[in-house]
């Protein structure tokens, strides 16, 4: 059953003509015009069912609009419908409550999310119906999780599942954001003072050096001159610089094989190449435990694995080791001979495959890597302090090489003048 999408119109209690777009998990029209009669309690003027072109159309806008909603929000979401579902609180009333509790502080994005789930309930779809009409909302293995759990009738249990899986990424995103702050703000301001000695310092400075006739070094030269383009410039000056920033982060959001090469030189760096393989063991072995212990298969768990993996490097090996495993091997030689994964996850698969404790061992090896990156990024954060202090360093040696020197030579040449 698919969704439509109708337009009505209602003649409220009060008088009042309402008419607006809503969408319908239901074969028969009547059925959704019993629906809209029972919940506005008004009399339905007029149903129009819309093409299937125009629910697409809607559905973009309607994501395109709608609030964001963060990891964090969308796990205490799932825990706090998990929570109301064990005390015998039916999902639908669940979501109501939490739809209704935007006076109470809860953030817009979780209330517009509720209110997303319970219109499409009470329109007739089911909880893995909904989760899947909202990949915009709603990650693809946390809507796998409530299928399984609506079709195992562990729905409870799989919100919990999810809650906890999007607050363990949450709380690694959080690491990693942390660690960047002080990089960020350091070579902002850097490059904040750059921009205002060029755009404003040193055109003074080049008219004093002009009237007093000095000498000037070529570095210094060549700074004026910069300076003067950007002045004349300054329109194109601006969407150049924009260009040099947006080309490349457009470039391997929307380009795959932008994406690919920048991961596979990634990998090969040291320090970057040491945070790629330990967030991307971390985020494979996290996913695929989870997924096999939901219930579903290898190939169903690797077909899942390889849409949500961001890393196209790792895309391309379960890849590999999906193609695999469809002719028959374990999945421990199938990820050997891609030769991405690293001797310690192959070792600790094998173990689970032979005693059947895979997903107990994928989790012992989520743990460990999460714990390997939580270390890797708070080494960063120690290891670029320096890296910037010496930044910072470099930037004022070369003011003072090419504005500061000329300035006290032509300082010294006017007090031998004078004498």
């Amino acid at each position: 059953m698919s969704a439509q999408l109708y337009f009505y119109r209602l003649l409220l209690p009060n008088g009042t003509v309402k008419s607006g777009l809503s969408q319908f998990m239901l074969e028969r029209d009547f059925s959704a015009q019993l629906w809209l009669e029972r919940r506005h309690k008004a009399i339905v003027l007029s149903l129009i069912r819309c093409p299937e072109s125009l629910y697409s159309v809607a559905r973009f806008f309607s994501g395109l609009f709608s609030p964001p909603i963060s990891n964090e929000d969308l796990s205490g979401l799932l825990r706090d419908l998990s929570l109301m579902m064990r005390g015998g609180i039916s999902i639908i009333d669940g979501l109501r409550t939490i739809a209704g509790e935007a006076a109470y502080g809860t953030g817009r994005g979780v209330v517009a999310a509720a209110n997303v789930l319970y219109e499409e309930l009470e329109g007739g779809a089911t909880a893995s119906q909904a989760f899947a009409h909202h990949p915009e909302l709603f990650p693809e293995i946390v809507a796998n999780l409530v299928d399984i759990g609506n079709e195992s009738g562990e729905l409870e249990r799989m919100f919990m599942e999810g809650s906890r899986h999007l607050e363990r990424v949450a709380t690694i995103g959080r690491d990693a954001r942390r660690a960047l702050i002080y990089p960020v703000f350091v070579f902002a301001s850097i490059a904040g003072a750059a921009m205002f000695w060029l755009y404003y310092v040193i055109p003074g400075l080049s008219d004093m050096f002009r009237q007093f006739h000095a000498k000037m070094p070529p570095l210094t030269i060549a700074v004026m001159r910069f300076s003067e383009w950007m002045h004349e410039n300054f329109v194109m000056s601006l969407v150049a610089l924009l260009l040099l920033i947006l080309t490349p982060l457009l470039a391997f959001r929307y380009s795959k094989d932008v994406r690919k090469r920048a991961y596979i030189v990634g990998h090969k760096l040291p320090i970057a190449g040491l945070l790629l393989r330990t967030a991307g063991m971390a985020f494979f072995t996290e996913h695929l435990g989870l997924l096999i212990r939901a219930g579903l298969n290898m190939l169903q768990s690797l077909d899942i694995m390889e849409r949500a993996t961001t890393d196209e490097y790792y895309r391309d090996g379960v890849q590999k080791v999906k193609r695999i495993v469809e002719r028959g091997e374990h999945l421990s030689v199938a990820m050997r001979s891609t030769h991405c994964f690293p001797p310690l996850v192959l070792r600790m698969i094998s173990v689970g495959e032979d005693t059947g404790t895979l997903d107990d061992q994928l989790e012992h090896l989520a743990q460990e890597y999460r714990r390997r990156l939580e270390h890797v990024i708070a080494s960063l954060s120690e290891i670029i302090k320096p890296v910037i202090i010496l930044a910072a360093g470099a930037f004022l040696i070369f003011v003072i090489v090419a504005l500061l020197l000329p300035v006290y030579d032509l300082i010294a040449q006017t007090m031998a003048g004078a004498r």
